[in-house]
């Protein structure tokens, strides 16, 4: 008998499936390697992760081993993202549906939500979400701002059945008006009083540099073209136009390029124009105002 075959035979507890995964991955390079094993293995027994540590004593069955088995082979031979292995991300503590169709949305994003936030005035408003993707942007400001009305809009139109399909499990679907095409050609000559967008900014040059995770995850969310900022660079030259007076945009980026966006923004007619940092001070998101009349 192999040692594959008696380890497949053998009694598991939770715990000793935890430590097992977690010294694999980390063998694979995996980073999070314990985190990623207590949610495949949460998600194999249908439980949340803090019962795994109350159960942890308890056996698992060999048909939650074959699941888990499986969860973990394409996490750590295929390098799926566990938030697509599970079909869900958490963003703004929001349950998301997330697919391939879509980015699996990152804390960082959260930087640009607090940000518009921040920049809303009391009044009704009409916000524009450029490349909604998943919707999280837009759902996390519709949670938040429920008198807004706001505009997800995406090139993709498998994205936007995604983005419907979380409006409407998270019952927030009322907010929400949905466009597809490309960049701000499918709002026409509307204005708004904030637009939010997450676009794609890396460089095709940067394909081969990065994490094998986002190989699934959709390209055209990712890559810009050659520079990683001909997208920013639209937004910079054709959003002032599709603000009200004294409207707000923001815009999340690479941290090298929030130079390059705060001087575009300031050639376009922006002011305060700013740069908001994560808490390993990156500037992560760049936002500026339209100036109001008069001004």
């Amino acid at each position: 008998m192999s040692g594959a075959t008696r380890a497949r035979d053998r009694n598991w507890s939770v715990l000793e499936l935890l430590r097992w995964t977690t010294s694999y991955f980390e063998e694979k390079g995996i980073d999070a390697a314990r985190l990623d094993a207590e949610c495949l293995l949460a998600d194999a027994l249908e439980i949340d992760r803090l019962r795994l540590y109350i159960d942890f004593e308890k056996p698992v069955t060999p048909e939650e081993r074959d699941h888990y088995r499986a969860l973990v082979r394409r996490r750590a031979d295929e390098r799926v993202p566990v938030a697509l292995l599970l079909g869900k991300k958490e963003f703004w503590s929001l349950p998301l549906e997330v697919t391939s169709d879509v980015l699996v949305p990152r804390p960082e994003t959260e930087i640009l939500v607090e940000a518009a936030l921040q920049a809303m005035t009391d009044a009704p408003l009409e916000i524009l979400d450029l490349g909604t993707g998943s919707g999280a942007i837009a759902l996390a400001l519709a949670k938040e701002r429920p008198d807004a009305h706001i505009i997800a809009s995406d090139v993709s139109a498998a994205a936007l059945e995604v983005a419907r399909r979380n409006a409407e499990k998270l019952e927030l679907a009322s907010s929400l008006e949905w466009s597809c095409g490309d960049g701000f050609e499918p709002v026409g000559e509307r204005c708004f009083d904030i637009i939010v967008s997450n676009p794609p900014y890396l460089a095709e040059s940067e394909a081969r540099e990065l994490a094998p995770e986002l190989s699934h995850e959709p390209k055209q969310a990712l890559f810009a073209g050659p520079e990683g900022t001909e997208f920013l660079l639209r937004i910079a030259e054709q959003a002032r136009e599709r603000l009200t007076p004294g409207g707000w945009l923001g815009v999340e980026l690479a941290p090298h390029q929030a130079d390059a966006m705060s001087g575009w923004l300031r050639e376009a007619g922006f002011e305060d124009v700013m740069m908001h940092r994560d808490l390993s001070d990156r500037a992560r998101v760049v936002s500026g105002r339209r100036p109001r009349m008069g001004e």
